[in-house]
Formats: C-alpha cells, sequence, structure tokens
C-alpha cells in the first residue's frame, strides 16, 4: 500500500465501453509509457475493444490530448491520489499549440482577448 502512496493513480476510461482500470505510475512516467503499459497489461473487460497496437492509443486528461513525451509530473498531478483520463485509440494528434476554437482572438505576447 505504502508504494502506491508514492505514485499517481489514473483511472483511465475506455470511451467505448465505458469501463474503467486503475494503474498506478511514477512521475517521470511519460505517456508513451502509460499507454505502452497499458497496450501491455490490456484489462480483460475490454478485450473485446483490444487495438492492434500501442502506438494509437491516446491519453485525454482535461479535454486535450496529451502528447507522448508529456511526463506525469509535467501535468503536476498529485503523487498518492488518483486521476481521472481518458484512452482513445486514434492515428493522429493535434499538434501541441494548436488551442482549437478556444483561441481564437487572442494574442500570442500578453494572452489577452482582442476587442473589436
Amino acid at each position: 500500500m505504502s508504494e502506491r502512496r508514492e505514485k499517481i493513480g489514473l483511472r483511465l476510461i475506455h470511451p467505448v465501453n465505458g469501463n474503467s482500470k486503475e494503474y498506478f505510475f511514477t512521475p517521470n512516467d511519460s505517456a508513451t509509457d502509460v499507454v505502452n503499459h497499458v497496450f501491455d497489461n490490456w484489462p480483460q473487460e475490454w478485450e473485446a475493444d483490444r487495438v492492434s497496437s500501442a502506438i494509437i492509443l491516446r491519453l485525454i486528461y482535461q479535454g486535450r490530448f496529451i502528447h507522448g513525451n508529456v511526463t506525469l509530473g509535467a501535468l503536476q498531478l498529485p503523487i498518492g491520489k488518483t486521476t481521472v483520463m481518458h484512452i482513445l485509440a486514434r492515428e493522429t494528434l493535434p499538434e501541441p499549440n494548436s488551442q482549437g476554437p478556444r483561441n481564437r482572438g487572442k494574442t500570442e505576447e500578453s494572452n489577452c482577448c482582442v476587442l473589436l
């Protein structure tokens, strides 16, 4: 149990079947480490939705895709607590700097809204 207190708990929700599975990682583990671990330890409850490769598994945290090299520590996830993320199969990700509709009308210099 003390080992779990020193790790970050991730409850991953599968978008197709809605089932979740909890895993434990260190702050130095990256999104790539997480999806590789999940692929190698695929939950039996998700067997009908098994993917062919870990490369296409993606994590979503707070509505955003987490790119492979981002560590859990960089996301400032709390150690000893459980954080919920979604996991899904998707071939490509949006570019890291693209914020989509949320970033429209903002300037890069000040992150302030532009009034027209």
